[in-house]
């Protein structure tokens, strides 16, 4: 059916001060000279075992492999939840989704986003005199100031959204296979389970949606295109520049065209991680070729691999969540277990982080923020409490200790989304409540609370199999100690300034660049 009812609710449309190529790049104040740029890639869905720097059988990645030879490989490295805008929400505030207000995903037909309340990275660097970019998925909220290029984003080319929200005319690969998009005055499809709306996918480029469908075939590329071209004209103006880049790479629907450049056929997902790599290394090369010594390029990912897309998901790696396996479904992405919560990570400064280094920490995707806040000379946002650490010591000055506690929100498998009842405390993994997400084979493990909580060492169990007896010298040490941490942040998120995001939904904020075309259908500009 058509959906004639759909349109594209944005305010301020005259804020044309932000729109690149209007984006104006000159700056009176402080050159690149004396802040630092930033380079912030988040790749979806992509296992800690698909790096090859990290474990990976098949070196499918080798620009990432290079950047890690030449820069900081992190192995004890996680996502702040594990799964897409709760991720998302911490790495841009660098608060958990229990004090930013956004525990679970935002849908096509969300009215709000992030809250307004909540302070971006971009919004911080923006008035420490940078400019600032957004390449790929926000998936922050889309409607009316929920859109990035009024959270901070001078410059904003993407999909609002994860990619499989909405139907396109090349579908890729998926599990189950999903249609193209209808045509004409063509009835509604008969969808499986898990495929996409009748609302086609949008592509933005600041408020304008410049293509509906996405092609997803050339999608890779327009964003390589749009990221070197950014970096290029912010590179030559003097100003200091963000670029956070949200790969739609490794999320399902993988590309269809890929595997026709791969010799020997290549499997699928082995194809998209490449052409991912490729992305990632025409990124790193223009950031070479223009800003190599006052570039920090930070690599990581929002979360585990999605295990219920069978052979088109990454590898856990050693992180296999076996004592979850043994009662059924996914330990990886929507859980708290390692798999769905420890991801790649590199570091890459020329001159700045040491060379070919792999340091042990324990670090999260919520330090990204404190850390860049601090290497641009810019001060924390005012009257709130951040989860995250300025990681400054362990990139340049080789310490090895990082978090001490961690704290896993849920993210869909188990307990109430964003409540914290996993705890790392150092090498300790303490669960009060478990649950796998749907697994390839369509199980899914039931929810399980624990009191007292299962307690894992991970210096000689990564896969979680076997939890310390409760009788046990080290478990009752270590007990009191995860009480605490737990109750100590339970109590300080009680005291802080945190928001509420509005998850109501309307189908007319579905954006539509043509509620009169059968799932909004445009052609690219």
């Amino acid at each position: 059916m058509a959906w004639p009812f759909l349109k594209v609710l944005l305010v301020g449309v005259s804020f044309l001060g932000c729109l690149y190529p209007l984006v104006d790049f000159s700056f009176s104040g402080e050159t690149r000279d004396q802040k630092p740029n930033f380079v912030i890639i988040l790749a979806d869905d992509m296992g800690w075992g698909d790096l090859g720097a990290n474990w990976a059988e098949t070196k499918d990645t080798a620009n990432l492999d290079k950047m890690a030879a030449e820069g900081m490989r992190f192995v004890d490295f996680h996502a702040a939840a594990s799964t897409c805008s709760p991720s998302r929400a911490a790495l841009l505030t660098g608060r958990l989704g229990l004090r930013n207000g956004v525990p679970r995903n935002f849908a096509v037909t969300s009215v709000g986003g992030l809250p307004l309340n909540e302070t971006t990275l971009a919004e911080v660097l923006q008035r420490a005199g940078y400019v600032t970019g957004l390449i790929g998925k926000w998936h922050l909220g889309h409607h009316g100031s929920y859109h990035p290029n009024f959270r901070g984003f001078d410059y904003y080319f993407g999909i609002p959204y994860s990619h499989d929200m909405g139907c396109t005319d090349t579908p890729g690969y998926n599990h189950p296979p999903c249609p193209a998009c209808p045509r004409g005055g063509r009835p509604s499809r008969n969808l499986e389970k898990g495929c996409y709306s009748d609302v086609a996918l949008p592509l933005y480029e600041n408020l304008n949606i410049v293509e509906q469908p996405v092609n997803l075939s050339g999608l890779a590329q327009k964003y390589a295109e749009k990221a070197t071209q950014f970096i290029q004209r912010a590179s030559a103006s003097g100003r200091p520049f963000l670029l956070y880049v949200g790969l739609a790479h490794m999320h399902v629907p993988l590309s269809r065209n890929l595997l026709s450049a791969e010799a020997g056929g290549r499997r699928p997902y082995s194809a998209a991680l490449r052409e991912m790599d490729s992305l990632v290394g025409q990124i790193k090369d223009k950031v070479d070729l223009t800003a190599k010594n006052n570039t920090f390029l930070w690599f990581t990912g929002d979360n585990g691999p999605w295990a219920q897309k069978c052979e088109l998901a990454g590898s856990l790696g050693p992180f296999t969540g076996s004592w979850q396996t043994r009662q059924g479904g996914s330990p990886a992405k929507q859980t708290t277990w390692e798999g769905g919560h420890r991801v790649p990570a590199l570091a890459y400064w020329p001159g700045r982080v040491p060379v070919n280094v792999t340091s042990t920490a324990l670090l999260s995707v919520l330090d990204i923020f404190p850390t860049v806040v601090a290497l641009a000379g810019a001060s924390l946002p005012r009257g709130r409490r951040f989860d995250g650490l300025d990681a400054s010591e362990v990139l340049f000055g080789g310490a090895q200790a990082g978090h001490r506690v961690l704290f896993h929100p849920n993210s869909g498998a188990a307990g109430e989304d964003g409540a914290l009842q996993t705890v790392r405390l150092e090498q300790y993994k303490a669960f009060f409540v478990t649950g796998g997400a749907r697994a390839c084979d369509g199980s899914v493990g039931p929810e399980w609370h624990h009191e007292p909580p299962l307690i894992f060492n991970l210096d000689g169990d990564v896969a979680e199999a076997v939890p310390l007896e409760r009788g046990s010298a080290e478990y009752q040490r270590v007990l009191p100690e995860v009480r605490a941490a737990l109750s100590g942040v339970l109590e300080d998120i009680a005291g802080d300034n945190i928001s509420r995001a509005d998850y109501s939904q309307d189908p007319s904020v579905a954006p539509c660049c043509n509620p009169h075309q059968t799932a909004c259908r445009c052609q690219a500009a």
